[in-house]
């Protein structure tokens, strides 16, 4: 359902003031203004759906403008303004109306749910295909010049696991080895907490 309220300024023709009064009365605009405005509005507003009547609203005002100018002429009366002043919907309307709009909202987000999975995929792809290159380039450079490459970068990390045992001072080592210094024993590293 659909109410809409429209402002009317209107005037009798001077004219044909003896033949309004004479045929519609001193009331005439109170007899015939509702009539015909009432009667123009249901013709126009049946050609348009509820969503067309908010986002073609000046269309739908100019065609009532229209066709209420022509009508009120056939009584001899000018408008000199119309204008639809107010309009509402029925809770039907409005409760479909917010169900579309959450549906917009839900399909906005899914749609940016799935753009930020192509990108990632998209990131994976690439970080796959540089560390692809980088293994590549590596084991060219291996091939080259032997394992003296691995044994560096052992050694670093040997380096950097020692680096990172040593400033823990729960872990302490001990150095292994039997009387004397005689080599043999083992080396032992111990969590004390």
């Amino acid at each position: 359902m659909v109410s809409l309220t429209l402002r009317v300024l209107h005037r009798p023709e001077v004219q044909q003031l003896p033949k309004i009064y004479q045929n519609l009365g001193q009331d005439y605009d109170e007899r015939v203004l509702p009539s015909i405005g009432n009667e123009v509005l249901k013709s126009i507003v049946a050609q348009f759906d509820a969503a067309e009547l908010i986002t073609q609203r000046e269309a739908v005002s100019n065609r009532i403008r229209s066709d209420l100018l022509k009508r009120a002429q056939e009584f001899n009366i000018a408008l000199e303004d119309v204008s639809i002043t107010h309009m509402t919907f029925g809770k039907e309307f409005t409760r479909a109306v917010e169900q579309k709009q959450i549906a917009q909202q839900d399909a906005e987000r899914a749609r940016f749910i799935v753009e930020k999975a192509e990108q990632e995929r998209q990131a994976n792809v690439i970080r796959a295909e540089g560390e692809a290159e980088s293994a590549d380039t590596i084991s060219k450079a291996v091939a080259k010049a032997g394992d003296g490459l691995i044994m560096i970068r052992r050694i670093e990390a040997s380096r950097e696991i020692a680096q990172t045992l040593a400033s823990n001072p729960n872990v302490t080592y001990l150095p292994g080895g039997g009387e004397g210094g005689k080599e043999g024993g083992g080396k032992f590293l111990l969590g004390l907490r």
